[in-house]
């Protein structure tokens, strides 16, 4: 590598992020950095949140502040740098330019799968909130500027096969692959957002990425209609995964 790696790995919530954020930090030469739009999210859509007063506390009140950040020298004097982002923090009145100087990634899951866990912590939830409009939108953006489909990784492909899905991916990001992304220490982490206790016990607590297995979901009919108007969205970007 002879030019820093910014990676911005844009995923919806309910998913493996905070586990790809573990096996990124494990390795010695990156840097990570958690939801850094968080704040400036809760700020605008006024939305309670658990933690939501510290989270907003703990960001910039102005997203120029972070794209500027994030933009700029790699913490640590590291050579890349990890940024996880949920998709939908990416409001529509942030401007996008300064996305061209990242290497965006999307970060996917069975729609299906998302609204079964996020409704165990949020009862009222939207498509908005799912983050695939947004995840589309941008993919397609990011086709359209670039003439290259940026990368992609299902969350079950992840699972079943982590040194295949995390070596394309470091291939596709230009970084050499390291057996260290496969496994980490246990407990919390001075990177982690100050939210990470509220959301962040089952990874806190692991040493790995865990084992896939199928569940037996049963949706609401309500839940069943968000899901199918998911699904548009996520077919689209499913068909460009890694491995596909």
């Amino acid at each position: 590598m002879t030019e820093p790696i910014r990676i911005a790995m844009w995923s919806g919530p309910r998913n493996i992020s905070t586990a790809m954020l573990r096996a990124f930090g494990n390795r010695p030469d990156t840097a990570v950095t958690d939801e850094p739009l968080y704040g400036y999210y809760l700020r605008q859509t006024g939305l309670d949140h658990p933690g939501r007063e510290e989270v907003i506390a703990a960001q910039p009140d102005d997203w120029r502040n972070t794209a500027v950040q994030l933009c700029g020298p790699i913490p640590g004097g590291k050579t890349v740098w990890y940024q996880k982002h949920m998709s939908h923090h990416l409001l529509p009145e942030i401007e996008r330019d300064w996305l061209g100087q990242l290497t965006n990634c999307f970060l996917i899951r069975d729609p299906r799968e998302v609204l079964a866990s996020y409704t165990k912590v949020r009862e009222n939830v939207t498509l908005e909130d799912t983050g695939l409009p947004q995840q589309a939108a941008l993919f397609e953006q990011i086709l359209a500027q670039t003439g290259t489909p940026p990368t992609v990784l299902d969350s079950k492909d992840v699972l079943l096969k982590p040194r295949d899905q995390l070596s394309m991916l470091c291939s596709a990001a230009g970084i050499p692959f390291t057996d260290q992304m496969l496994s980490w220490p246990p407990g919390p982490r001075e990177t982690d957002g100050i939210w990470s206790k509220y959301w962040y016990d089952s990874v806190t607590d692991s040493t790995g990425f865990v084992e896939y297995r199928a569940k037996d979901i049963s949706l609401s009919g309500a839940l069943q209609d968000l899901a199918e108007q998911c699904m548009p969205y996520y077919n689209m970007l499913y068909a460009h995964r890694l491995g596909s």
